[in-house]
């Protein structure tokens, strides 16, 4: 049985070549993606355990933060290329790709789902943050994309970001509360009832639904509480079984994902093995395991 890996990194060399070539100094702002296991593919293929396979999405270097919408949308497009690139490629370990969308051009957002992951085999579906351009994701200018991937059957992968009008983020727990925030945000706009299609899968096991749940269903609304169950929602917390098995409790048996943010977590290769040991400890069934490790994606993406 491959364990499926549904959120692991990468950082496509030819795309960071051109972005260095527009920011000479950008990696000084973003240290952690100096790791060589996102460029250097080589590497990165001899870093993963025996029998995992890994469905790759780019690291948050987003194109609309640094460049014009015409740029940025050609920057993701050629991003994206070489992304399906790396799948062709390595088909036995990246049984997919995730796409990046300029989220400075909504119009060329919608033209790259329908030309780059529409009838694709290695793009499956894209990656959105948790804020664009200093609003959330949930502000109306970006719905018409929950709309088309709704409409397509596509995937959103949900990755956090720090809110920028913050002074005390932290990457320990910023980001669990931006995420929760979002997910907060798409039910609020009751995006999973007017797109029942819609499948969103978030980062960091949910982040902090699960542990407030209760907070949840007695606070907010019936319709809210079952919203927040359609979430599907990954194991990338660098262990601890105890809080994967309250995820699972909450979200459901077949909405949890193997999922590992590698190589990013554990030095020097990222935290694949803490995690499926973390899974392997799970009080669940070998069957309930299996579907985490393959057949929640398999289901997902049939």
């Amino acid at each position: 049985m491959p364990m499926i890996d549904v959120f692991a990194h990468v950082l496509p060399p030819k795309f960071l070549a051109k972005m260095v070539a527009i920011n000479p100094k950008i990696l000084d702002q973003f240290p952690y993606m100096k790791n060589p296991l996102l460029t250097d593919m080589a590497k990165h293929l001899v870093s993963l355990p025996a029998g995992h396979q890994q469905v790759i999405s780019a690291v948050n270097l987003n194109p609309e933060d640094f460049v014009d919408s015409e740029q940025a949308a050609d920057l993701c497009r050629s991003a994206n290329e070489e992304i399906a690139a790396m799948v062709q490629n390595n088909r036995a370990i990246f049984p997919a790709g995730v796409a990046m969308l300029p989220m400075n051009n909504i119009p060329a957002a919608l033209r790259l789902i329908d030309e780059q992951i529409v009838g694709s085999h290695e793009l499956v579906g894209v990656q959105l943050f948790t804020q664009a351009l200093g609003k959330p994701i949930t502000d109306a200018a970006y719905e018409p994309i929950f709309a088309k991937l709704a409409a397509i059957g596509a995937p959103i992968w949900l990755h956090p970001v720090f809110d920028t009008a913050k002074t005390d983020n932290n990457i320990t727990f910023s980001w669990e509360y931006e995420l929760t925030q979002a997910m907060n945000g798409i039910v609020a706009a009751k995006y999973f009832r007017k797109y029942p299609t819609l499948k969103v899968i978030v980062h960091h096991a949910g982040a902090m639904v699960p542990f407030f749940s209760e907070r949840i269903k007695y606070i907010q609304s019936a319709e809210n509480y079952a919203d927040f169950k359609a979430f599907y929602v990954d194991t990338a917390i660098l262990g601890n079984p105890k809080a994967l098995e309250l995820a699972m409790d909450f979200f459901g048996n077949d909405h949890v994902l193997f999922g590992t943010d590698s190589p990013f977590g554990i030095p020097p290769v990222g935290p694949t093995a803490i995690i499926e040991q973390a899974v392997n400890a799970m009080r669940i069934t070998a069957s309930q395991k299996r579907q985490i490790f393959s057949d929640n994606w398999q289901q997902l993406t049939a």
